[in-house]
């Protein structure tokens, strides 16, 4: 059984920093996708930043900021966030690739269906 647990959000001020953690279990945490979405308010969740195939993918309003990266001893993902603005405030979830039929959504290579619950970003300017 996959589970995804999420920490590590706050609320800090524009120019601040914070790191997301994500204790995996449950998966082959070396060779199965993983990576990071976010739900603002009246807003459709979407991708930021994985791990897949080819490497590490970020949409372009993180890139320069955000860091994603695994510590494969502890299987912990990591998001590193540098320079928060106010519009990076949402939740942020972990998540892990699953068979595209299971449903889920598609981030560059990966299909992602297995989710975390959550942890809240919030970022005051």
């Amino acid at each position: 059984q996959v589970q995804l647990s999420e920490s590590g959000g706050g609320s800090v001020e524009a120019g601040g920093s914070l790191r997301l953690s994500c204790a995996a279990s449950g998966l082959d945490f070396g060779t199965t996708c993983m990576g990071w979405f976010r739900q603002a308010p009246g807003k459709e969740r979407e991708a930021v930043a994985s791990f897949d195939a080819d490497g590490t993918r970020y949409i372009d309003s993180v890139k320069g900021r955000f860091t994603i990266s695994k510590d494969y001893a502890k299987k912990i993902l990591y998001l590193q966030m540098n320079s928060l603005k106010p519009e990076d405030t949402a939740m942020y979830y972990c998540a892990a690739d699953r068979d595209q039929y299971a449903g889920g959504t598609w981030f560059g290579l990966c299909h992602f269906g297995y989710w975390g619950q959550g942890t809240q970003v919030s970022v005051t300017s």
